[in-house]
């Protein structure tokens, strides 16, 4: 059998690891190229971004393809195109999460200790913290806060703390799911790059091809199973263009970063994200957003040498919808708000009682975990499927999460694609 994976994130990646392991023939088709990281170079911007004249955050789309960001409204959505997909975008943080999954009856606790057996993590000294960074660890350990050191997929040897691990990593210390598709291929498996999946071809119920774009044009790929993992967004485009309903549930995980003052901070000069600490429905972490520092209006006035940021990664709610062109339509609502308002001012503390400066600034509300478009539901989480679908389709991704997780998800995304890949090596499509 043929087996064709559409993305190479954290899901497809590890779904065409196991099936390649297991002696299938797998094909893995991802829209972007190859990865290439932004190098510190990238500070050569700091007098055009003083000036604005750098624009908005679409600027980056055209320097750097692999980070696609779409506005709807106040929120930006970022999509990573490329070779491991978000993973080579992320601060490679690893944590176990699984909010709403035990509501429909899904445990993933065999997968994600697979999983973590196929990382190496650690943990950053506190030596390696910036001054400011342990200054506010102290506050929200005093505060009740709990907080912990972040485990990460980091060499430390080779890292070099930079923080610009959101870039993709120059040295090759942070991990990203490029490796799992790496080791697939040395197992058999072929990747296509510049192959965007367009729509699953079905005869008489049963997957026969997908239709894909790419540099030849428009191709068909024949196959027995198409295993979709392009995220919540990639995945609803291409369900919605084969005539199968999408779920108007997407959430976004939005990151809201709250920017201070201290002179000399120089907060890029460690690994993003070194401790956090959990509220009932957000993560707080020592966070430098490059994103608002380069394009939010209010940040301009402050050297990057100078800013302090905390993150708040939220879990929003699931009230977003994608169109089968990508357009999405997302916004908070006023629950979201109001927990916001309640996270931002405990950040506000931590930073003041460490010592960071006001007036403090929200930087550009990003999300880039994107789920919900295809939500399981209780009867389906034993064949990993919904009924909707033709045989031979599968969706193995975040877009099958029915709630935002406020936290990071490269793990759950791979235990997701780990679970799928499983059901199909037992052929229970055909229960």
């Amino acid at each position: 059998m043929r087996h064709v994976v559409v993305g190479s994130g954290a899901s497809g990646a590890m779904a065409a690891l196991h099936l390649s392991s297991h002696g299938h023939q797998v094909l893995v088709l991802e829209a972007g190229r190859p990865f290439r990281p932004i190098t510190r170079k990238v500070r050569h911007a700091e007098p055009l971004r003083r000036t604005g004249a750098l624009g908005t955050e679409r600027t980056i789309t055209r320097i750097f393809p692999h980070m696609r960001t779409t506005r709807s409204g106040e929120l930006v959505v970022v999509r990573g195109i490329g070779l491991g997909g978000c993973t080579a975008l992320s601060c490679g943080s690893i944590v176990r999460t699984e909010r709403g999954l035990r509501e429909i009856g899904l445990d993933l606790n065999r997968e994600f200790e697979e999983v973590g057996s196929k990382l190496s993590t650690c943990t950053v000294p506190k030596e390696r913290w910036r001054p400011t960074t342990r200054r506010m660890f102290d506050v929200a350990e005093r505060m009740g806060l709990r907080p912990e050191a972040s485990r990460k997929a980091i060499d430390l040897e080779r890292c070099v703390s930079c923080g610009m691990c959101e870039l993709g990593c120059a040295t090759g210390a942070k991990w990203d799911s490029g490796r799992w598709i790496e080791e697939a291929v040395s197992l058999g498996a072929e990747v296509l790059y510049g192959s965007e999946a367009q729509r699953v071809i079905a005869e008489d119920g049963k997957v026969t091809g997908v239709s894909v774009s790419g540099p030849k044009g428009t191709t068909l790929i024949r196959a027995d199973t198409i295993i979709l993992a392009a995220g919540g967004v990639g995945t609803a485009q291409v369900l919605q263009r084969s005539g199968v309903p999408v779920s108007d549930g997407l959430w976004i995980d939005p990151v809201i970063t709250i920017g201070g003052v201290l002179k000399g901070a120089r907060q890029l000069n460690e690994v993003p994200m070194s401790w956090h600490c959990f509220g009932k429905e957000h993560m707080i972490s020592p966070y430098l957003d490059l994103l608002s520092h380069y394009f939010h209006p209010s940040w301009r006035g402050v050297s990057v040498k100078d800013r302090v940021g905390v993150m708040i990664k939220l879990a929003d709610s699931a009230n977003g919808r994608v169109d089968a062109e990508g357009l999405i339509e997302k916004a908070l609502t006023q629950d979201d708000v109001e927990r916001i308002v309640e996270a931002t001012a405990t950040v506000e503390a931590i930073m003041s009682e460490a010592g960071v400066k006001g007036p403090f600034q929200v930087g550009m509300i990003n999300g880039g975990h994107l789920g919900g478009t295809f939500p399981l539901r209780s009867e389906d989480v034993k064949k990993m499927r919904s009924p909707s679908l033709p045989e031979g389709l599968w969706v193995a991704d975040l877009s099958l999460v029915p709630s935002s997780q406020g936290s990071p998800t490269m793990m759950l995304a791979a235990a997701l694609g780990l679970r799928v890949a499983k059901r199909i090596e037992d052929g229970l499509d055909h229960w």
